[in-house]
């Protein structure tokens, strides 16, 4: 069964947005359990709000497609307040984006995994490799810890947050 990451960011109404997508997330990954990286906030670069991002990856195992997944992802948005459409750089209410499925490679015109952010961005790739740290990259085969050890983050500052979801504390650590 194919091993699903998604990553998760708002930047409006944070704690709440990102509670709402773990909560559907969970049901939609039913009946295997969520697997959660910490939570980072890091700055809306180049956004017209300011407002800084809270970020996180979540795991799990699914018999679903990526179409299905996506289409999912899509409605939990919706249903926090997101519009649909291809709006870039505006603050968002919850972003969620397929990263990974399984060791799928493919770019269909609406989809490409994996997905290339994970390369591009400290708070998509360093959650990742906290996550799942010995996988690896399905095009380079590279582990995620091992592209996170290698990854200039210089100018993409983040840092991990304390984040309550449930009874469940996702805590930072000084590890950054």
């Amino acid at each position: 069964m194919p091993l699903v990451a998604l990553g998760l960011g708002s930047n409006i109404r944070r704690q709440h947005h990102l509670t709402r997508a773990l909560e559907a997330l969970e049901s939609l990954a039913a009946p295997h359990p969520l697997q959660l990286s910490r939570v980072f906030e890091s700055p809306a670069v180049g956004f017209d709000d300011e407002r800084p991002f809270y970020n996180m990856v979540v795991a799990f195992e699914t018999e679903l497609s990526p179409a299905t997944i996506d289409r999912h992802c899509k409605a939990i948005e919706r249903e926090n307040g997101r519009p649909a459409g291809p709006a870039k750089l505006v603050a968002r209410t919850l972003d969620i984006d397929l990263l990974l499925w399984g060791d799928s490679v493919e770019c269909d015109g609406t989809r490409r995994l994996p997905r290339e952010d994970i390369e591009r961005y400290a708070f998509v790739l360093h959650p990742l490799a906290e996550l799942l740290p010995a996988h690896r990259h399905p095009v380079s085969g590279v582990t995620f810890a091992a592209l996170w050890a290698s990854f200039d983050a210089t100018d993409q500052p983040h840092r991990p947050i304390d984040f309550v979801w449930g009874e469940r504390r996702i805590s930072r650590s000084d590890e950054t």
